[in-house]
């Protein structure tokens, strides 16, 4: 994005408040008039006294009073348009940051899992902050200051050509070759920030990435290493940005050269017209303050411009996020599907990532509510994106998905998503109290409901042994709990949400053994009457499911119940031999394999 792009989109997002920055560029146009207008009247009493001393009387008080009191008058309405421009311009720039901010938080939020599988949780955040701060002080100075001096240097310098076009054409000429001094430096810069703020972006992820692995960087002695890397990126993000700094250090010597350049070059001129009788003393003292004013207002834009410079790559990175659509939405006709019975149709589903790898290939079965049905199947197979799809994190590319019937694009996502519990492999809880992450699911869960999921999920004793019980912080990520203990807050709060459709995600793959068992007991009772997709490796887990379906390279190539698979003597049954699930002939039931906590 070119400079005025990004800077003409950072006013558009003033949009909801348009009425309010009308008002204000009004009041910044009526404040350069105000503060043209003063050197004007200046000039006019300058002209006025030399009059009188030429013809050798002392003027009277009746003379000067109108252009004085017009004067005081134009000085009075300066400081009180600055004085709106002021309150109102940070009011509006305050409410309109937290609002973007907001926007921004909900949009990220909608973003497929695979953008934020490709993106740093730390850049986002970084990139959001950075973003919305920088548009914050953007809209500030605009109101403050650049909108003013963009009406004194683009309207009303050329209207000094009617005072004297002379004096005018020189002021011009000078303005115009600071001017393109300026965009020489822009140009010369604009690339440059860009290659420094991606080491910004490099520091910020290192810096999240360590600060989130401190027990591995502690454990594994890395401390010195992660500090020296660290280092090596601040220096290479210091040598990108000083050529920045140099280029932008000639344009300050220039603007200030450029003060006393013109004020010397209009005087110098002025005092020549005066003496050819081509100007008045009060036009050359006209026209010494307007240089004077529009050096200060050259000066205000050049430090502008320098500063938006180092921040227009944050403002394209937010943008950027911005326009990042979701791979996900309602469509115009959507419906709010209200509460599903649970029967599931995949038909002839496909799904790629890209156009060169197939996820998931012609995928079809049928579920009846109440079943529960098991997929297996090797790392890569297919198996959550199947059920990613389910509850659309993404849509497939070919075929469709049904649930009771409906497609299930057809109804709003909130509604869909509001009939499916998951139980994700990793809990993924938030740094707030247990009740907390357990009111995610159903936040006007009574004392009874949230009793009897904790009982069900085998977590009511952890929870009661905690010091402040249910309003404990468990901390980020719920780092003070152990992996079994988050994995039970995480299906609790999955049964809390009380819906006709689980998905369970290796839900059980941090338990151990004993517990293991308490939980499938459990699962299996709170599981009844619902649909229920389980996704395991451990085959132990889904002995009694109502159907398991093998992946393999993202299709389908068995299915069938546990004794029916095995009967067939194919991969499944190979899987389950692999497992100690079966002898060489006959099924026979291993208990589950132990886990260590």
């Amino acid at each position: 994005m070119s400079f005025l792009t990004v800077y003409s989109r950072v006013l558009r997002q003033l949009r909801p408040e348009a009425n309010l920055a009308y008002l204000l560029v009004a009041a910044n146009l009526a404040l350069a008039i105000a503060q043209f207008a003063e050197p004007v009247l200046f000039g006019r009493i300058i002209d006025q006294l030399v009059g009188a001393q030429a013809q050798g009387r002392v003027p009277v008080w009746g003379e000067l009073l109108p252009l004085l009191g017009t004067w005081v008058g134009f000085g009075l309405f300066t400081i009180g348009a600055a004085v709106l421009v002021a309150l109102n311009a940070d009011r509006l720039s305050h409410r309109r940051r937290l609002a973007v901010m907001a926007d921004y938080f909900d949009h990220v939020l909608h973003l497929p899992m695979g953008f934020h599988t490709a993106t740093h949780s730390g850049r986002l955040l970084k990139v959001m902050l950075d973003g919305v701060s920088g548009m914050a002080s953007v809209w500030l100075s605009f109101f403050r200051e650049n909108c003013a001096s963009f009406v004194a240097l683009f309207v009303l310098l050329p209207a000094s050509l009617f005072i004297n076009w002379r004096l005018a054409l020189l002021l011009i000429i000078l303005v115009a070759l600071f001017g393109c001094l300026t965009t020489y430096v822009l140009r010369k810069t604009e690339g440059l920030q860009q290659e420094v703020e991606k080491f910004h972006s490099d520091l910020a992820e290192r810096a999240s990435d360590a600060l989130g692995n401190v027990a591995v960087i502690q454990s594994f002695t890395r401390i010195d290493a992660e500090t020296s890397a660290l280092r090596q990126v601040t220096q290479k993000l210091l040598s990108a940005q000083l050529p920045v700094l140099s280029w932008w250090a000639v344009a300050a010597v220039a603007t200030k050269s450029a003060a006393t350049l013109t004020l010397v070059a209009i005087f110098i001129l002025g005092t020549s017209l005066h003496l050819q009788g081509l100007a008045t003393i009060g036009e050359i003292v006209t026209f010494m303050n307007f240089a004077t004013l529009l050096i200060a207002r050259l000066e205000q834009v050049v430090g502008f411009v320098n500063w938006i410079v180092m921040l227009i790559p944050k403002l394209v990175d937010f943008f950027a996020v911005v326009d990042t659509a979701p791979m996900v939405s309602d469509r115009v006709d959507a419906r709010d599907a209200g509460r599903l019975v649970g029967q599931v149709s995949f038909e002839a589903v496909s799904f790629s990532y890209d156009s060169s790898r197939t996820a998931v290939e012609n995928v079809s079965f049928d579920v009846a509510p109440g079943d529960t049905i098991a997929l297996v199947g090797a790392t890569g197979s297919g198996k959550s994106t199947t059920l990613g799809l389910l509850h659309r994190v993404f849509d497939p590319t070919h075929g469709s998905i049904r649930i009771d019937g409906t497609d299930i694009r057809d109804m709003t996502l909130v509604s869909l998503r509001r009939n499916i519990g998951v139980v994700f492999q990793e809990p993924m809880l938030f740094a707030r109290t247990i009740e907390e992450n357990l009111r995610i699911g159903k936040p006007d869960a009574n004392a009874q409901d949230i009793a009897l999921a904790l009982e069900r999920a085998q977590a009511q004793d952890f929870v009661a042994h905690q010091a402040q019980g249910l309003q404990t912080i468990i901390g980020e990520r719920g780092r003070s709990l152990s992996g079994g203990e988050r994995q039970r807050l995480s299906i609790a709060r999955a049964l809390l949400k009380d819906p006709p459709i689980m998905i369970l995600d290796e839900a059980t793959s941090a338990l151990d053994a004993n517990t293991e068992r308490q939980l499938q007991v459990a699962l299996e009772a709170a599981t009844r009457g619902r649909t229920t997709f389980v996704i395991a490796h451990r085959l132990a887990t889904i002995r009694n499911a109502t159907r398991i379906i093998l992946f393999e390279k993202g299709r389908v190539i068995e299915s069938g119940s546990f004794d029916e698979l095995v009967k067939k003597n194919g991969a499944f049954a190979k899987l389950a031999r692999a497992q100690f699930m079966i002898g060489a002939e006959s099924p026979v039931v291993s208990p589950a394999d132990p886990v260590v906590r």
